[in-house]
């Protein structure tokens, strides 16, 4: 069973926007799928970014700083796990990858075994009783995120905007 992370959305003008259109209509399923598509959409472009939600960039990985590539895209595996569930009132924006929390949260991975946690960066193989990761947040809503959903939920709320 995989484990669940909730962030919640403490923003006044989007609880504003989303309370207003739950008001008019029972069922807000097709305006919490546009806003999870566009949160997906925002998530996987952090990826690119190489920043959190807040603008802070991403401490860079020790392959990102060998010129092998960037943080958390050696696969894209994670990027593109980035999925959204709709219901009448909510969006879940998520990803299933047992390896997200680490890196969304950071930290320390302790090996299970006397043989250590054994691993590869570029063409060499390490082997360390323990590693640290950072956090590296790419869940959550930034200030462009907040805008589209209110911008989403106001266009919702005119006439035929709920077709």
């Amino acid at each position: 069973m995989a484990a669940r992370i909730t962030i919640t959305v403490d923003d006044a003008e989007v609880q504003a926007a989303l309370a207003e259109a739950s008001r008019r209509a029972s069922d807000l399923a097709p305006l919490m799928d546009r806003i999870g598509a566009a949160l997906v959409s925002s998530t996987q472009a952090r990826f690119e970014a190489q920043a959190g939600p807040t603008g802070v960039p991403w401490r860079r990985s020790i392959r990102a700083e060998q010129g092998l590539g960037q943080t958390l895209l050696d696969s894209g595996r994670l990027r593109e796990s980035i999925t959204h569930r709709a219901s009448r009132d909510q969006v879940d924006v998520g990803t299933n990858v047992l390896y997200a929390a680490i890196h969304q949260f950071g930290g320390t991975i302790r090996a299970k075994t006397g043989k250590g946690l054994r691993f590869r960066i570029g063409d060499r193989w390490a082997t360390k009783s323990q590693v640290t990761i950072p956090p590296r947040p790419f869940l959550g809503l930034d200030d462009n995120d907040r805008d589209k959903i209110v911008t989403l939920s106001t266009r919702w709320l005119r006439p035929g905007g709920a077709a």
